[in-house]
């Protein structure tokens, strides 16, 4: 129990740090749109280009590992999009239902956990799993978001608008140029790497304060009877469907090696990560219920970790 309560209470401190610098005052009434501008313009794509540049072409290619937790991410995605469009809610709205789903912290649990648990030998893969969340899944939520904005214009004009918001996103060109930076074979200058590890460094604490900032200005009511019905939806996918179909297409189907099975079982049962927050912010939609579901999974991934540790071992 001790080692998830460890790497979850940083967060936690880190979301009441803007908390309380919004309530009191420190920040002022323009922090949390600044602060959000600050890591989706800046922070976040130095994160993510830094990611895919330095990544070698043998560590993030493993198909089967690959398949399993892309499997598991994409069911839990799919599965919440089809069911809140069902409840007819705007395409954008759904799309981002279903990044609160299926978008696993595996940028700021993920590397301390798999390192607790399975030593050096895991990091490769969670890095895996960290391009496939934050560059592959996020990439299609964005599309998706971007298509529903231009619902109202003929289909020439909407792929055209659409393909322009896509081309002008930081979360999008920049690990587009990192993997083209990969793909070249050549390393970063010593400078460039430094600058992007100190950039990137700031993008999960400072989405962390971004968030409880939100949450600062966030009129105190209780959810509403849809509202609590939803978050618990969200959060049932995220820790219990996502997991669950990871590790059925990772053992059953693929019978992969133990500590690999383990790997994207463990990476696909982690909370929901700041993504979606950011995106909902940067987007002007419905932030208010992804900061439930990112604290509600936060905390319940505690026992639900320990849980299939408790399990595995």
């Amino acid at each position: 129990m001790l080692s998830p309560l460890s790497i979850v209470l940083p967060i936690f401190a880190l979301i009441f740090a803007g908390w309380l610098a919004r309530r009191g005052g420190a920040l002022g009434p323009g922090a949390t749109r600044e602060l959000n501008r600050f890591v989706v313009y800046l922070a976040l794509p130095a994160l993510l280009f830094g990611i895919m540049a330095r990544a070698e072409p043998r560590e993030v290619w493993h198909p089967g590992f690959i398949a399993a937790f892309t499997a598991g991410c994409a069911l839990a995605f799919g599965l919440t999009l089809w069911l809140s469009m069902r409840q007819g809610r705007p395409l954008a709205d759904a799309a981002l239902d279903g990044l609160n789903a299926s978008y696993a912290n595996t940028g700021f649990l993920g590397f301390p956990l798999i390192l607790a648990v399975l030593g050096e030998t895991g990091l490769g893969l969670t890095l895996v799993a960290t391009i496939v969340t934050v560059a592959v899944l996020f990439a299609v939520a964005i599309l998706l978001v971007e298509f529903s904005l231009q619902s109202g214009r003929r289909g020439r004009e909407i792929a055209l608008k659409t393909l322009g918001g896509l081309a002008r996103n930081p979360l999008l060109i920049a690990p587009a140029a990192g993997a083209a930076v990969m793909a070249s074979g050549h390393h970063l200058p010593e400078q460039a790497d430094r600058f992007l590890t100190l950039l990137g460094s700031a993008a999960a604490p400072c989405a962390l304060v971004t968030l409880g900032c939100f949450l600062a200005e966030t009129p105190r009511r209780p959810a509403a009877g849809g509202e609590r019905a939803n978050l618990a939806a969200l959060v049932s996918l995220k820790l219990a469907v996502q997991p669950l179909a990871t590790w059925i297409v990772a053992v059953p189907v693929l019978q992969l090696p133990g500590s690999v099975a383990q790997a994207a079982v463990l990476l696909a049962a982690l909370p929901t990560g700041t993504g979606p927050f950011m995106l909902a912010e940067f987007y002007g939609r419905d932030a208010l219920m992804t900061g439930r579901v990112i604290l509600a999974t936060t905390v319940l991934s505690v026992a639900t970790l320990t849980g299939y540790l408790a399990l595995a071992a």
